[in-house]
């Protein structure tokens, strides 16, 4: 945001020179707030100290530690990288202003100075740096309502496919949770744990177009229902496409494969063990897990106990027997999931 008179902007100087502090200072003291440093090392310190400075104006020949190097250590740190930098100096060689441009000052201005190109060169990168953080906060804050949105289309599109055959529709909330607790116990990583989380939602997409009369059909399936039903990973892969974009990338990946089996005995391509993706053995686990502990029309819901009792007695067969290990350990935290996203009862028949 833009800086009004009652935030002033602090400006630090830095210069070996307590003259050429005093005379920078003198100029700029009506208007900002003034830090200084006699050598490399203070500066770098008040640069990343908090509010960092808003503009630095760096003598480059100082002993230990000259400018060209303050200069790079700033713009190496992703604290400090945007902050401008003006060098303050009396090289006046077209490769030294050209180095130090190279190493990301933004305007250079030469010795002895003028205070008033000295007042107009700071003014106007201040509000070339006013303006570009101003940008930044839009985009981001653009970039996040579009994020929201499309997250919301996905959890919204997962919810679409779980209301063919469970009313609610709170089965993609309890298992997409149950899914990130799993990928926290693996510690890959933040970023990849958020993905999952997201894209688990999707996973049965394919089941919009499976007919009502197989999934909501209170008994065993025959034949060719099951192969018909068996579709649906293939369909929803198809229906969320290719893209570059991660997140959809991974809920196709989550939905083509939380049916493989880790030995080898599960559809649609009869994958096993580490090729199937991590993503699809985590939510084959979390979907089952919740499918056996949920009311369905043509079942009653299992109690903890006993849906824990298959996983484990499926380990190594239907399931990675690392993951099912992994989430017995998250079950008091899966439990509370579950009860805090619990069906409605539902009505007797």
């Amino acid at each position: 945001m833009m800086l009004g008179h009652a935030e002033r902007a602090t400006i630090l100087v830095v210069d070996d020179t307590t003259e050429n502090i005093d005379v920078l200072s003198g100029i700029l003291r009506a208007e900002y707030r003034v830090k200084a440093a006699l050598n490399g090392e203070k500066a770098l310190r008040i640069a990343r100290s908090e509010p960092r400075p808003d503009m630095i104006l760096l003598d480059i020949m100082m002993p230990e530690m000259d400018g060209y190097e303050v200069c790079r250590r700033l713009k190496a740190d992703p604290f400090t990288a945007p902050i401008p930098v003006i060098f303050i100096t009396a090289k006046i060689e077209v490769e030294d202003e050209k180095h130090g441009l190279e190493l990301g000052a933004v305007d250079y201005i030469t010795k002895p100075i003028s205070p008033p190109i000295v007042e107009l060169r700071v003014r106007t990168q201040l509000a070339l740096y006013d303006q570009r953080r101003t940008l930044e906060s839009l985009v981001r804050q653009r970039t996040q309502e579009l994020l929201a949105t499309r997250l919301e289309i996905i959890r919204r599109l997962g919810r679409a496919a779980e209301f063919k055959d469970n009313e609610t529709g709170l089965h993609v909330i309890r298992m997409s949770h149950y899914a990130r607790l799993i990928a926290e116990k693996l510690a890959i990583s933040e970023e990849w744990t958020d993905l999952l989380f997201n894209a688990a939602p999707m996973h049965d997409i394919g089941k919009i177009g499976v007919p009502d009369r197989i999934l909501r059909k209170p008994g065993p399936l025959d034949a060719d229902e099951r192969k018909i039903i068996e579709t649906h990973p293939k369909m929803g892969a198809e229906i969320i496409g290719d893209h570059q974009a991660e997140l959809l990338s991974m809920a196709k990946e989550i939905a083509l494969t939380h049916h493989e089996k880790w030995d080898g005995n599960g559809y649609p391509h009869g994958l096993s063990g580490e090729t199937i993706p991590l993503s699809g053995r985590i939510v084959a686990i979390a979907d089952v897990f919740d499918a056996l502990t949920a009311q369905r029309p043509y079942k009653k819901a299992w109690t903890v106990a006993q849906a824990m009792t298959i996983l484990e007695g499926d380990s190594g067969s239907h399931f990675d027997p690392h993951l099912v290990a992994l989430f017995q350990q998250v079950l008091p935290q899966a439990v509370e999931i579950m009860e805090k996203h619990r069906d409605p009862p539902r009505p007797e028949s």
